[in-house]
């Protein structure tokens, strides 16, 4: 039978988020039911509340989450009842034209569940944030979207590879191709862009230099494994990653905010045939100039960072056991646990700039 459970809804463009009593229907084909344990605030999110994504409101925010199946639909047969999950909103479809070139990470057609979650009070259909939408007791999504991990990890802390700390690691490992001995710079020290700070480390980056406009985020960026650290409000970041790097700009350059302005430093600020990684979302509106003489003359290449690039059946688990052995410290990401109803003050949190995660404990 359907399931009442309390979750985080947007009801508007910039409207306060509320906890409202929302209905889980039973999982049809390929679908599960999980029970979140815990989910991290993530600035998507907070896009969503305020209109940056698209106007499907109301949303049931909350995607990056882990937790345990509760119930599975008919046809699902990679988890069951009791398997503790992270979820993620790329579930791979195994049959388009990526895929079947064994490419799965870039799939073209991902899908989530196919029921619609809704509001108790009206029967109103929700959006769940990315297909998710955690910030719930209980959720649906597609089976696809639960990746079955090791039980005995924290899910405050599993919860975090589903988005901004896989995005992060990923734009180092899998998309920016960081080898041994490179230089790598890192533009935007927040949650994502520390974790791309996290897998430089993790592969073997000689220097890595933490590029942002906060000295609270530098020093955290520091802890995380960076080498040096570059405040852009009063430094040139372009002139001061090239004077890092003997004046030749760094291997690959990473991304993590979003915008125009940061895009060019992240351009000019690599080394000829580096390479440029954004993982940082931007807006709708946002638009870039380059000029194309500068594009040629440079080389390398420029690429975006979709989810870190991850495959999550083969990235999550590798990287909770890397966090079980004491490789990765993907406690660090935790600043705070919270309750639903403090989702709001978590937002507000965001913009203080001295928390890297707010995480729902449920």
């Amino acid at each position: 039978m359907p399931q009442q459970v309390q979750g985080v809804i947007a009801p508007g463009r910039n409207e306060p988020v509320r906890v409202e009593t929302i209905v889980i229907p039973d999982p049809g084909p390929g679908e599960a039911v999980v029970k979140i344990q815990a989910c991290g605030v993530c600035h998507t999110d907070l896009h969503y509340k305020q209109g940056g994504i698209n106007d499907d409101f109301p949303f049931l925010l909350g995607h990056e989450a882990a937790g345990v199946v509760e119930s599975v639909g008919a046809g699902v047969t990679d988890v069951a009842p009791g398997d503790f999950v992270i979820l993620n909103w790329r579930a791979v479809c195994g049959t388009c034209r990526a895929c079947l070139r064994g490419r799965p990470w870039y799939c073209f057609d991902t899908h989530n569940a196919q029921q619609k979650m809704t509001l108790a009070s009206t029967g109103q259909e929700l959006s769940p944030a990315l297909g998710i939408g955690a910030f719930a007791e209980k959720t649906l999504v597609a089976a696809g979207q639960c990746t079955k991990v090791d039980p005995s990890v924290a899910p405050e802390v599993a919860g975090l590879l589903g988005c901004g700390v896989m995005a992060g690691i990923g734009a180092a490992i899998n998309t920016g191709n960081v080898g041994r001995g490179d230089t790598v710079a890192v533009i935007g020290c927040g949650g994502v862009g520390d974790a791309a700070i996290v897998g430089s480390r993790l592969a073997g980056a000689a220097r890595i230099i933490a590029v942002d406009i906060d000295d609270r985020k530098l020093e955290t960026a520091r802890a995380m494994g960076a080498t040096h650290t570059v405040n852009s409000r009063s430094a040139d970041p372009v002139e001061a990653v090239r004077e890092l790097t003997g004046g030749f700009g760094a291997d690959v350059v990473i991304e993590a905010v979003g915008r125009p302005e940061t895009y060019q430093q992240a351009f000019y600020a690599r080394d000829l045939a580096g390479t440029v990684v954004l993982v940082g979302v931007p807006t709708p509106e946002m638009k870039l100039e380059l000029p194309l003489l500068d594009v040629f003359g440079r080389g390398g290449a420029l690429k975006s960072s979709w989810y870190g690039d991850c495959l999550p059946s083969r990235d999550f688990p590798m990287l909770i056991d890397l966090h079980q052995q004491g490789r990765i410290d993907l406690g660090a990401f935790v600043t705070e646990t919270i309750g639903l109803g403090d989702v709001e003050k978590a937002f507000a949190r965001m913009h203080e700039g001295d928390v890297l995660r707010s995480v729902v404990i449920l």
